[in-house]
This record gives structure tokens, C-alpha cells and sequence, in this order.
């Protein structure tokens, strides 16, 4: 019959190398108590005189050392040492079992060492062979005595040891049979989620959004490549998010969806209009420069503001394991950015034939709009004849757009005094918008100066606050235009009306070409007002923020934000 060895994984047969060492260090001490009882020469209250008794201890001792050795410097043939090993226990115990006196001695309780052992190591054809031995041993030494006529034989006692050895190797095999299908298993599903974590690891590190792992505490755990790009570090585990320069604006968010005001480290935020939901936030990361001065802490270094889409979840790890969250980002500005493109490419293409072949026909349909409003003066014709001049109005007005917007002009940019600029501005709209004075706030400009195209930068303005008078109350200070310098010393010019603020998914396409909510809009102010402020080095957006005009109230708004790029001259910060 051939004895099949169990086929185990590597983690089991490192088990059992180590469960032999330990069969081995139990061997020796053995061997050490046989040769101090030995040396004591004490055995049942007299001297031990038998040579061979003597002579097998030391033997057992040093076979002992032997096979410890063996066992750690050679970690090969596993069966054939273990069986090595057992037949020297069997063989050895008997020895000394007959030199000291047969059954009477004791030592038959030796035998459940290494039957244990092969219990656990050996398969239960081998361990049950080992106990037969054992048990046959015993049997045959106590049958010896009827014919030696040494008293009474002690045949009971023999079976009993004999039926003591079956059931020790039963159990025992059993209970490590158990063990080893529960490690085996174990070390199964520890290589399956070694598989998985490669596995998660590879599209974590390959996705493209960023996946950014917090503690409750704002400390990051784990980022992959995309969001320490996103943040602009380089190793940011164990860092916090308020304790960085430039990511106050995702810190913020964090702290808002934890809906806790008292987390540590973390300023209490008030839910900021318009999000997009209790687990999103739109964020915009500016550019950071570093500040001189070795307690300024670590900045997220970015060359580009980017604008990210936070999304939360919160991992749910049971009970007494520290909370964990993890925000999915995603780089808006990229999308923005491509499907700025693929528009652009389209306009170019429709702007080549755009003078010839939309703006002739125009003058002509307006050239006759006009003659036929000299003859026609029913009221359905007039009304018919406004449809048509408005509608010639706007396409005009559109195809400009396409053409300005063609010509990139290079921009004139002298230093100009922002506050004076702003305040003939304010004279010259409200003129022209037939509005009050007070409805248009102006902050404090001081003798800031900005380099900025005057003919561009009055462009955008008008076109902001044309933006602006459609959605505010004509309240007093209901539009307001402020300077501020943000957390790095850079110049922003705020424009902002009291009206409802645009929503995250209006956002998304605010600055595209053609995108508009208006039936009466072209959708080409805005993202002309953006070029506009790029052919001059600066940044337009749209960025939520708290309202300094809101005094205590703090409350958080949208407001469109215009970042110069050199300040030449800075008073004071407005308010």
C-alpha cells in the first residue's frame, strides 16, 4: 500500500519544519532528564547497575543532538527524517523500557512522545503503525513474564497502555488534521488577497482619478499617483490637509461633509451654496508659491489652479477600528480644457467662411428688415419686423464674437490704477444700464496697480456685471466688486451679486464656448472673457467662497474671482 503525504502550501510546510524542530527540542530535553537520572543514579529507591540502561541514555542524547541538527541545517526530505526520527524514539524507549525493569518501571508512559509526534506530522496509516509497535512491544515484554514466572503478569495493565496509545494517536491526528485544513485554508485566502491588493493596487495606481485615503482627523493615510499629482506632493502620507499650504480648499470640504464643526485641526465651514451634494464638493486649487521661512510648512507645488470634483465615502471597518474615509477627485479642468478643443477646432473651421458667407447675408436681411419698416406700420408687421432685427442683432453680435475671438490680438498692458479704473467703470455702466449708484459696491482699491490690457480688462468687467444685473436684486450693494489678496500674496478682483449661485453642473460647462442658459445669450461672453484674461497672463473663475460683506453671517457664496498675474503696487487689502 502506498502512503500518501498530504500536498500542502508553502506556509504548511514551513509549519511543519517547525513542528519537527520542536519534536526535536522536547527530544533533548528528554535526553537531558534520562542523563541527570542517570547521574543521580536514582530508580525506583535503588542504583542503577545495567550497563545498557546507561549506555541508551547517552546514545538517546546524542542522536537527539543529531537529528536537531539535521532538522535546522536541512530542511530536506521531510518524510524520511521524520520516520528516521520516530523509529530511534521507538527503539530507544524500548531499550531503555527492558533495561529498567519491564512494565513496572514507568516508563512505558515514554512512548506517547513520539507517537504525538507522529500524530501530528505523519499521516494516521503511519501514526496507527507506530502505536501497533508500541502497543505489541508492551504486550509482548508482559506475556515474557508468564514464562520468566516473575509474578503476576501485568497483561491489564499492557492492554490499557495499548488502548491508551490508539486513542492519543486518534485524537491527536484528528485535532491536527482540523488544524492543518484551517491553516491550509487561511494561507489560501491570504494568497487570493494578496492577488486581490496587487490586483487593487495596479488600477488604483493606473486610474486616472485620484483616490486619496483620510483619518478622521484630515491625516492622509494613502494616495495614488493621480491625486498626489492633483495635490502637488510628492509623499504625502502623514500629512494633514489643513497643516498645507494651498489645500485649504479640500480641507474645507473634508471638514464640511464630516459634518463635525469640533474635529481637531479642522476650521468649522457652513455648507456652501450650490454644492453639488451632501457627498460632493467642487474645490479650485491655485497655483502655489513658496514663502520664505522654515516654519511656513509644506505647500502643495502647482504650476496650474486645478479644478477637482471631490467625491466622499466613508469606509465602514466595524467597531473599533479607526475610522477611515476616501475621496475620489477628479481633474475638471481636463475635461473643461478637452472639450474646450474639440469645440475650438470646430470654430476655427466655421470662421474661415464666416464673413462671406454669414455676415453679407446679415446686412442684407437687416438692410431690408429696415426698408420694409419705412412702408409696413400694422402692428403684427412691426412686431414681425422687431423678431427679425433682433434675431439679425444677435447672430451679428455672435459672428463679432467669433471673429474677436479669431484675431488674438495682442494685448497693451501698462500698469493700470485698479481703484480709479474701477470707479469710472462703475460711472460709465451705470449710465448705460440706467442703474442706481448704490446697487454697485466698490471696495477699497488703495493705490493697487495692475498690468492688464485697459480695453480687455474693461470687456471682462462688462460682461460680469452684465452677467451679474440679470440674477441680482437691484438692492443696494447687490453687486459688489472688491480686490483681495489671497493666502500667497497674489491679486484677485471679486465680482459678485446676491442672486442664486450657479449650480455644480452649470459650473462644469461655464466656460465653454457656446454653452449658455440664457434663450437671449450667445454663450460666448464668458469664455471670451476668460481668453481674454489669459492673452494677459491672468486667470478667470468661478470659485465659491465666504462673503466678507456678510459681516458675522459668514455665508459661503459663488462669485466670479480674476487672478492677476503681477501685482505692481499694493495698498491695502480691500474689504
Amino acid at each position: 500500500m502506498k502512503i500518501r503525504w498530504p500536498a500542502l502550501s508553502t506556509q504548511s510546510r514551513a509549519t511543519f519544519w517547525r513542528s519537527l524542530q520542536a519534536l526535536n527540542v522536547t527530544r533533548i530535553v528528554i535526553g537531558v532528564v534520562l542523563l541527570l537520572y542517570l547521574a543521580f543514579d536514582v530508580r525506583d529507591g535503588r542504583a542503577t547497575t545495567d550497563p545498557a540502561y546507561a549506555h541508551t541514555c547517552i546514545a538517546y542524547f546524542a542522536a537527539a543532538i543529531l537529528f536537531g541538527l539535521l532538522t535546522t541545517f536541512w530542511k530536506r526530505r521531510f518524510p524520511l527524517q521524520l520516520a528516521c526520527q520516530i523509529a530511534t524514539d521507538l527503539a530507544a524507549i524500548s531499550l531503555l523500557y527492558l533495561a529498567a525493569g519491564g512494565l513496572r518501571s514507568g516508563l512505558g508512559i515514554l512512548y506517547l512522545f513520539p507517537l504525538a509526534g507522529a500524530a501530528i506530522l505523519a499521516p494516521l496509516v503511519l501514526a496507527l503503525f507506530a502505536a501497533s509497535i508500541a502497543s505489541i512491544f508492551i504486550l509482548l515484554e508482559a506475556s515474557w513474564q508468564i514464562f520468566a514466572r516473575e509474578g503476576e503478569p501485568p497483561l491489564m495493565q499492557a492492554g490499557m497502555y495499548g488502548v491508551a496509545f490508539f486513542a492519543v494517536v486518534l485524537l491527536v491526528n484528528r485535532l491536527a488534521a482540523r488544524l492543518i485544513g484551517q491553516e491550509e485554508l487561511a494561507s489560501q485566502r491570504g494568497l487570493d488577497l494578496q492577488v486581490q491588493q496587487s490586483i487593487n493596487e495596479i488600477v488604483i495606481a493606473d486610474v486616472g482619478d485620484g483616490v486619496l485615503v483620510l483619518g478622521a482627523d484630515g491625516a492622509i493615510h494613502t494616495a495614488n499617483p493621480a491625486a498626489r499629482r492633483m495635490l502637488g506632493l510628492d509623499a504625502p502620507a502623514g500629512l494633514r490637509l489643513d497643516a498645507v499650504h494651498g489645500l485649504e480648499p479640500v480641507a474645507g470640504a473634508f471638514a464640511r461633509w464630516m459634518g463635525n464643526a469640533a474635529t481637531p485641526g479642522l476650521a468649522a465651514v457652513e455648507p456652501v451654496e450650490g454644492e453639488a451634494g451632501p457627498d460632493e464638493a467642487w474645490v479650485i486649487l491655485k497655483p502655489f508659491q513658496e514663502q520664505g521661512g522654515a516654519d511656513s510648512g509644506p505647500g502643495a507645488r502647482r504650476d496650474q489652479p486645478a479644478h477637482l470634483k471631490l467625491r466622499f465615502a466613508r469606509v465602514d471597518a466595524g467597531a473599533g477600528v479607526p475610522g477611515r474615509s476616501v475621496v475620489f477627485m477628479e481633474d475638471v479642468s481636463a475635461i473643461e480644457n478637452q472639450a474646450q478643443q474639440l469645440k475650438l477646432a470646430s470654430m476655427g473651421r466655421l470662421t474661415a467662411s464666416i464673413a462671406h458667407e454669414v455676415r453679407n447675408p446679415l446686412s442684407a436681411i437687416g438692410h431690408a428688415t429696415a426698408l420694409l419698416a419705412e412702408d409696413l406700420h400694422g402692428k403684427a408687421e412691426v412686431r414681425l419686423l422687431k423678431i427679425i432685427g433682433d434675431n439679425v442683432a444677435r447672430v451679428n453680435r455672435m459672428v463679432e464674437d467669433i471673429l474677436q475671438l479669431s484675431r488674438k490680438a495682442q494685448p497693451y498692458a501698462e500698469p493700470i490704477p485698479l481703484g480709479r479704473f474701477l470707479a469710472e467703470l462703475k460711472a460709465e455702466f451705470c449710465e448705460t444700464q440706467g442703474l442706481l449708484d448704490e446697487m454697485l459696491w466698490l471696495g477699497g482699491a488703495g493705490a493697487i496697480e495692475v498690468r492688464f490690457d485697459g480695453l480687455h480688462l474693461r470687456e471682462v468687467l462688462v460682461n460680469l456685471l452684465g452677467n451679474a444685473i440679470r440674477y441680482a436684486s437691484r438692492k443696494p450693494a447687490s453687486i459688489r466688486i472688491w480686490p483681495e489678496l489671497d493666502p500667497f500674496g497674489t491679486l484677485e478682483l471679486h465680482v459678485q451679486d446676491d442672486g442664486p449661485g450657479i449650480t455644480p453642473d452649470v459650473r462644469a460647462h461655464l466656460f465653454e464656448p457656446f454653452y449658455t442658459t440664457s434663450s437671449k445669450g450667445t454663450g460666448l461672453g464668458l469664455y471670451l472673457a476668460r481668453e481674454l484674461c489669459l492673452n494677459n497672463g491672468a486667470k478667470l473663475d468661478y470659485e465659491y467662497r465666504y462673503d466678507p460683506a456678510a459681516g458675522g453671517a459668514r455665508k459661503a457664496s459663488g462669485r466670479f474671482v480674476i487672478t492677476f498675474a503681477q501685482l505692481a503696487a499694493a495698498g491695502t487689502r480691500g474689504q
